[in-house]
């Protein structure tokens, strides 16, 4: 599951290392180099494509032939794998958008007009972005009119996200995906459903969403997911041109969603409807820059069967004390590592 096709990317003692197996290599003293003595991968991802593909070719060379500075994951304190510059959060799965629209727009149609047409999103606060083990505290909001108090019905999402390694300049278009998004994470976003059904027309989420998003520790490479490509979804209407780019693919992946240590769901996301290529077009379309950490995650991954958040399994909202784990598995066994959170 963590061996030598994988190898992601994480930092523990203000240094980098990859995971491989139950141990992490110290990269700042395998292969002594400036960018792995730094509290995050930001210096490392801003090298690009080339040097992120030398860096694996060597470090799986280095593991093939034995090295020494192989550190026991249980002695080692993981931190946020990267500084986040920006985040935004779109909203790619058709079976989780309509069963939302269902719920917060009871007799209206699910999906609003624009749905079909390009990935609806939103711009997230990065300043709350924490690395997974972190207590998530239960917000305070007003939870509908004349109420104020804390969240009654707090959720998770369980999602994909995406880290960019190279950014672009002001109004400058992004070449090929995989020259500018050097891999993936597991993102919970924490979601106060009251809060955010009460505030959220018609300038979209706010406070039932900022409080808090967990992501996995381990940045897993998208040179590593090559073998779990499938193609995109196919898409009615046709999206316009600047939606119909070269990397015309999703990812064979499941999610796993635990409660307390059981198994709740197990949502797909191979179904997603727009695939990680179109959102990074949308997301720079106007202009806007892409930045090194910057965060972009697919929203809720559910499908037909399997939702990814328990509004839709139409379980109870999350209690203080409860323990919410979210890990993923390719369709080869490889695993993208875990998030998770307990609310305070």
């Amino acid at each position: 599951m963590f061996g030598l096709d994988n190898l992601p990317y994480g930092v523990f003692d203000d240094r980098v290392g990859v995971r491989y197996g139950d141990q992490v290599l110290d990269l700042a003293a395998a292969l002594d180099e400036d960018v792995f003595r730094a509290p995050s991968l930001n210096p490392f991802l801003a090298l690009g494509r080339p040097a992120w593909q030398e860096t694996r070719r060597r470090i799986q060379a280095l593991l093939r032939a034995g090295t020494a500075h192989l550190i026991p994951l249980a002695e080692v304190e993981l931190r946020l794998p990267f500084e986040v510059a920006d985040y935004v959060d779109f909203y790619c799965s058709l079976e989780h958008a309509s069963n939302l629209g269902r719920l917060f727009r009871p007799g209206e149609e699910p999906l609003k007009p624009n749905w079909r047409h390009l990935p609806v999103g939103y711009h997230g606060r990065a300043g709350t972005v924490v690395v997974s083990g972190t207590p998530v505290r239960r917000p305070y909001g007003q939870l509908g009119e004349g109420r104020f108090g804390p969240t009654e019905k707090l959720d998770i999402e369980a999602e994909l996200g995406f880290v960019v390694g190279v950014g672009t300049a002001p109004g400058e278009q992004p070449g090929a995906f995989e020259d500018h998004v050097f891999g993936v994470t597991l993102v919970n976003d924490w979601s106060a459903r009251d809060i955010q059904s009460w505030e959220y027309v018609p300038l979209g989420p706010f406070l039932g969403k900022s409080f808090a998003t967990s992501v996995s520790p381990w940045v897993t490479p998208l040179e590593a997911l090559e073998h779990c490509r499938v193609p995109g979804r196919a898409q009615e209407p046709e999206p316009l041109g600047y939606l119909k780019r070269t990397a015309d693919w999703g990812l064979d992946l499941r999610l796993r969603v635990e409660l307390n240590g059981r198994t709740v769901s197990e949502p797909p996301y191979r179904g997603m409807y727009w695939t990680p290529d179109q959102m990074l077009a949308h997301l720079t379309v106007n202009g806007a820059t892409l930045r090194t950490g910057d965060l972009f995650a697919s929203g809720t991954v559910s499908g037909p069967e399997d939702p990814g958040s328990f509004i839709e399994l139409g379980r109870p909202f999350l209690a203080d004390g409860d323990t919410v784990t979210i890990s993923a598995l390719t369709s080869g066994g490889m695993s993208l590592g875990e998030v998770s959170g307990t609310v305070t």
